[in-house]
């Protein structure tokens, strides 16, 4: 999937992941991320990456937007956008094989992850094209 619908939701999802990526705490390796989840409710949940000297204490931005949607409420996400790298460099900053795991369990498989630049998209996958035949909460008899 590589061209989602354009939306405002898209846009300001977008936004809220660029404005996340310019807060980002990367003193380390000079990559800030940024993402932006859109929550059941219709809200945005940002975060951007929290780097630590103490290598690997750190935070993803994915992980610190889930944790921004858990205190918001939301308990599913219905979108997100990542944002990494330099302009125009084409690269995709993808996220990490945890964060995809932390997906996991708020997201489901046809869930889109939009995987942008600071100039805006690059490429839009679901969760299922990251992580394929996954193990999730409805693997669990509880």
């Amino acid at each position: 999937m590589n061209n989602p619908q354009e939306s405002p939701i898209a846009d300001s999802l977008i936004a809220a992941a660029r404005d996340a990526m310019a807060q980002a705490y990367a003193p380390y390796s000079h990559f800030s991320v940024g993402a932006a989840i859109l929550g059941e409710s219709g809200r945005i949940h940002a975060g951007a990456n929290v780097e630590n000297a103490a290598y690997p204490q750190g935070q993803c931005a994915e992980a610190s937007a889930i944790g921004a949607m858990i205190l918001a409420g939301d308990r599913s996400v219905r979108a997100i956008v990542v944002m990494g790298g330099q302009p125009g460099d084409g690269r995709l900053c993808t996220p990490c094989g945890g964060c995809r795991q932390r997906l996991r369990e708020f997201a489901k498989p046809d869930t889109p992850i939009h995987v942008c630049g600071p100039e805006g998209l690059r490429r839009t996958f679901t969760l299922e094209e990251l992580l394929p035949h996954s193990f999730g909460p409805d693997n669990l008899d509880f």
